[in-house]
């Protein structure tokens, strides 16, 4: 297809395709002359690969192109894991975390193989330092039960990696899981916290909150 074609399929302008193209997003279509190019359902497909990374998951031109050129390079998936997912968080220095806020991260992550410059590591380690900061503390598990909730969603995306034929596209999944990912999981957060608020405090601001299905009620001692 002509770029024109591209631009009415992609729902995206010319001078974008164009801006992509410069900016080494999107690869070259096949010259079929001097001044023309053609283009296919590859170019269709990561143009909305890079609308769903800017636009749904927030990043920056330059962090597209890194994760895109982890995409199509031969990095293990490991190394495609890590440049995803410093492409979503912020650069933290460890010397600028309190010490107490990084030892009570690890014990939250025990057994877990995190290396210590991991930018998760780093970014809950920061939180948990905010938390403090703020005085909310942690009185009935709750840290706890975020690691936990982050195991399981960690090991919802590696099976659907795992389940996918080749490395180009466990790469992508790598990427797109990661990336968007984390917006996915927000969105379900809140509307999980809408679901469980409804069913403990049965829609009356006045009402006692009902028992955690998932904790024991407390019994009266004779």
């Amino acid at each position: 297809m002509k770029m024109s074609q591209l631009s009415a399929a992609s729902d995206t302008p010319v001078a974008t395709i164009k801006f992509y193209l410069r900016e080494n997003l999107l690869p070259g279509g096949e010259r079929s002359s001097p001044n023309q190019a053609r283009y296919d359902a590859v170019h269709l497909r990561r143009i909305r690969l890079i609308h769903g990374l800017i636009d749904v998951g927030g990043l920056s031109v330059a962090a597209a192109r890194r994760v895109i050129e982890a995409i199509d390079s031969e990095l293990p998936l490991p190394e495609t894991f890590e440049i995803a997912q410093r492409s979503v968080s912020a650069d933290l220095d460890p010397a600028t975390i309190d010490a107490g806020a990084l030892a009570r991260v690890d014990a939250l992550l025990a057994g877990w193989r995190v290396s210590e410059t991991n930018p998760g590591r780093l970014a809950a380690a920061s939180v948990l330092e905010t938390f403090e900061e703020i005085g909310h503390v942690d009185h009935r598990g709750w840290f706890a039960g975020y690691a936990a909730a982050a195991l399981l969603v960690a090991e919802a995306d590696l099976d659907e990696v795992d389940a996918l034929p080749g490395r180009e596209a466990k790469a992508e999944t790598v990427v797109v899981g990661t990336v968007l990912g984390d917006a996915l999981f927000s969105g379900l957060r809140r509307a999980a916290q809408e679901h469980v608020s409804s069913l403990r405090y049965s829609g009356s601001a006045d009402s006692e909150p009902a028992p955690s299905p998932n904790r024991e009620t407390p019994t009266t001692k004779e």
